[in-house]
């Protein structure tokens, strides 16, 4: 990983000087690349990016085929049955779902048929068997040695032409394209069975301070359990990056340089905690003196403190690294604003943006300090307006992962507005699509 550009600012950039979200935003990006593409078997490769366009080798179908069951027939031969006047024919032969026609169409005959099959040629029409006498005949005994057709199709009726759906040499699926679900199955139906996609983004997740314990040990008066870790690795895998917790650093700078000793395999770096002012500088000099870090306020509520840049691997190598603040809600907002953009740039996403709706707010947003506030709300359809709503999820203090978690979406108050009333209608960022809205 190679940084796009660098920059000139002072480490400790003074914490009242606040930089937007847009420009901190542009510059993490701007430490990032698209990394290298690699083969992917069919299935892990939901959500990725293609590296290289599909190109089809063949035509799907690759025959004509039948999309119904019944009788192939020539259209002219039908052209005049009814229910009440049906048009008789010798039933010459069947092909199966997966056989081949051994001859064409005799005029004046039928062949049996099942859907997928390739058509005889010289077929007009296939005929469903609702539309024929068969059940009929099936009852009386009859060895089905000729069918009544009732219903007089038209030309072409139920056969789909070769290429129909893919024609070879025709491009399937495009570079910088994401998979979904009807992708693979593409895929798929040109017998591959890996693609070319750009590689995942391994994230090295870092947390920091001597309070912080590990989920299943005994707890200690003072200490807290390490949550960021656990909400940042499951936010990473969401976003398709492989997330990697590598540990907690203690409040030394033996412990911090033995955790990123460890991190500089990954692609990118995230440590939570010790970028805030007032905080010990052991974090903030450990990384300074490890690569080009920043640290700058953001004009953003939660997660005001942000570092960014690139440490110096062993052998010159760069690599991204995102500081996120220490407060849990912080962590859920910075990661949204700042470090899911980065990773989706680095597996080849070039749309960065969150889905957003128009909700009606039933709560007030707060906003003394003027900077952008991301509230936590829970947003859900007014079945007889049809307008989306938004209510606050709960606290919206910066230590409460509850409200967090019960939240399906942010809701933005800007900048310059002193807040939000009920009533008012605001932006709000998706996190979740899901029933719960209805």
């Amino acid at each position: 990983m190679t940084a796009h550009t660098h920059h000139d600012d002072h480490v400790h950039a003074d914490e009242d000087d606040m930089i937007s979200i847009e420009e901190a935003l542009e510059r993490v990006l701007s430490y990032t690349s698209v990394l290298p593409g690699e083969s992917r078997p069919l299935l892990e490769s939901l959500g990725g990016v293609l590296a290289e366009d599909i190109i089809a080798g063949f035509d799907i179908p690759p025959l004509p085929n039948s999309g119904m069951d019944g009788y192939a027939v020539h259209a002219d031969d039908v052209a005049g049955a009814t229910e009440a006047t049906p048009i008789e024919l010798p039933v010459l032969g069947e092909v199966a779902a997966g056989a081949v026609p051994s001859a064409p169409l005799a005029p004046g005959g039928a062949i049996r048929i099942m859907t997928g099959a390739p058509v005889p040629a010289g077929s007009g029409a296939v005929v469903p068997f609702e539309d024929t006498d068969e059940m009929e005949r099936r009852s009386a005994g009859d060895d089905l040695k000729k069918i009544n057709v009732r219903r007089a199709p038209r030309p072409g009726a139920n056969i789909r032409l070769a290429g129909e759906d893919i024609g070879a040499g025709s491009k399937v699926l495009s570079r910088g394209m994401t998979l979904r679900p009807c992708d693979i199955g593409l895929a798929a139906s040109l017998g591959l069975t890996h693609l070319p996609l750009i590689r995942k983004p391994v994230v090295a997740i870092i947390s920091t301070g001597d309070e912080i314990m590990e989920p299943g040990e005994e707890r200690r008066p003072g200490a807290i359990y390490n949550s960021n870790a656990y909400t940042i690795a499951s936010f990473v895998a969401r976003h398709g990056g492989t997330p990697r917790i590598i540990g907690t650093a203690r409040d030394t700078e033996a412990s911090l340089n033995e955790m990123l000793d460890r991190a500089m395999e990954a692609d990118l770096v995230l440590t939570s905690a010790g970028v805030s002012r007032g905080d010990y500088d052991v974090v903030k000099d450990v990384l300074a003196s490890r690569g080009h870090i920043v640290n700058r306020s953001v004009r953003i509520k939660p997660a005001r403190p942000l570092a960014f840049g690139a440490l110096k691997t062993a052998d010159g190598r760069d690599i991204p690294h995102i500081g996120l603040p220490g407060n849990p809600v912080a962590v859920v907002v910075a990661f949204e604003v700042f470090a899911r953009p980065a990773i989706l740039a680095m597996a080849g996403h070039t749309s960065l943006e969150k889905p957003v709706v128009e909700a009606v707010l039933e709560d007030p947003i707060r906003n003394p300090d003027h900077r952008r506030v991301f509230a936590r709300v829970e947003v859900y359809i007014d079945r007889e307006t049809g307008d989306y709503r938004a209510r606050l999820s709960g606290s919206q203090g910066s230590g409460v992962l509850t409200a967090a978690a019960a939240a399906n979406g942010l809701a933005i108050c800007p900048e310059d507005s002193d807040g939000l009333k009920p009533g008012d209608v605001a932006t709000v960022q998706m996190l979740d699509w899901s029933e719960q809205m209805l």
